[in-house]
């Protein structure tokens, strides 16, 4: 018998499992541009990152996130803080962008446009790369939180709002929606351009 003592912070429809993936796509160009001009460093990126995960509270996200951040130069401390909740190594030229981070996760992507327009306000032209790595944090715990929830339940420990059959099917429902999110973005894009 499996003891019930974990639970998703956040459990993802198929649908809005769609819209992330949508919105990471739309900032994947977005990202990568930003490794090359450096408009916002690469630990200021995972800084949002480990804000994101610790919201939405995916498992796996949180180990690989904590490794590239040991590995960039953070202190455990101050990886243990990210995951504690804790503003402690938060600089506050960054601390509006990891509020706005840890907003975007906890109302699953929904946020008010004027919060956009505020985080665009205080850090100018940065604000974009801060979006689309939010947004493609946001696709890796979709993806990683039902993964975690399998990989707890072989523990022994099951999530508690959850099932096998949601836990499956949300495992599997990437191969199925990234497909049909590329078709959408690429729809959208040839639009745009005309």
């Amino acid at each position: 018998m499996l003891i019930k003592t974990d639970r998703y912070r956040h459990r993802y429809t198929a649908f809005e499992m769609y819209r992330v993936f949508l919105d990471a796509l739309a900032s994947i160009a977005i990202i990568k541009r930003n490794r090359q001009t450096h408009i916002v460093d690469e630990a200021f990126v995972e800084r949002l990152m480990l804000a994101v995960t610790e919201v939405n509270g995916c498992a796996l996200c949180s180990y690989a996130h904590a490794k590239m951040a040991l590995e960039i130069g953070f202190s455990e401390e101050e990886v243990s803080a990210f995951f504690a909740g804790s503003d402690a190594f938060v600089t506050p030229r960054e601390a509006k962008a990891i509020l706005f981070a840890q907003h975007y996760a906890d109302v699953q992507g929904q946020i008010d446009p004027k919060e956009y327009e505020r985080l665009v306000a205080e850090y100018g032209e940065e604000a974009v790369v801060i979006l689309a790595a939010i947004r493609v944090m946001m696709a890796g715990n979709v993806i990683g939180l039902p993964y975690s929830a399998i990989q707890s339940r072989f523990k022994g420990v099951r999530y508690t709002n959850s099932s096998i059959f949601y836990e499956i099917g949300m495992a599997l429902a990437p191969l199925i929606l990234i497909p049909l999110a590329l078709l959408h973005h690429l729809g959208r894009s040839m639009f745009a351009r005309s």
